[in-house]
């Protein structure tokens, strides 16, 4: 079993930055991938971007690429989404999620095993 934490999500204007936090709990060892997903009221929770355990290699959705930054500190047990220049279509409940099965696909919701509760993130114009 795996408990995520999220923290962090609040209300900003455009332009502004907003770093997330997600701590891990709950198994020995960090060997899973961490994803972070969002939803926006009427629509499907969708990929934002995911940390890979194995080579710390990162990948992003196109909408956030150049603008968010995924980290892992496997000694804090945490993850963090540091979000920069926010738009108004930010504006969602942000999820991290673990992924136990490395060969899994990290873009698809469905083949994650564990989320967190969510934070929301507004963002103004």
């Amino acid at each position: 079993q795996v408990q995520l934490i999220e923290s962090g999500g609040g209300m900003v204007q455009a332009g502004d930055s907003l770093r997330l936090s997600c701590a891990t709990s709950g198994r020995t060892s960090n060997d899973y991938n961490m994803g972070w997903f969002r939803q926006s009221p009427g629509k499907e929770r969708e990929f934002v971007c995911v940390i890979k355990f194995l080579g710390s290699r990162t990948y992003y959705a196109d909408s956030v690429k150049g603008r968010f930054t995924i980290s892992r500190d496997d000694t804090k047990n945490t993850v963090y989404l540091q979000m920069n220049s926010l738009k108004p279509d930010d504006t969602a409940v942000y999820y991290c999620a673990a992924q136990i099965n490395l060969r899994r696909n990290y873009l698809k919701k469905d083949d994650y095993d564990y989320w967190g509760q969510g934070t929301q993130v507004t963002v103004s114009s």
